[in-house]
């Protein structure tokens, strides 16, 4: 290969065959399966689009980097924090 790289990583003819091999051997198909975006409840999940103006958003992604979460699974505590308030 000339000039690939991963990560920037120059990718080498052993990378390749390796890679080959391990897929030649073939992967556990149990395994691929679970990868993906976990489920959030009882069944596929939908998207709904929320506008936030630029301060909101700017709060909401310090505040879910702070807590170690996504901003999704941030929106999600706060809706059902709101509904079990109300």
């Amino acid at each position: 290969m000339s000039g690939e790289t991963i990560d920037g990583v120059p990718v080498t003819e052993e990378m390749i065959e390796a890679w080959a091999g391990e897929a030649e051997a073939g992967y556990p198909v149990e395994r691929l399966r679970k990868r993906g975006r976990q489920p959030v409840g009882d069944g596929p999940g939908s998207v709904v689009p929320v506008r936030m103006d630029a301060a909101l958003l700017q709060a909401l992604a310090q505040r879910a980097e702070k807590e170690h979460v996504s901003r999704s699974e941030a929106i999600r505590e706060a809706v059902r924090a709101w509904l079990g308030a109300a």
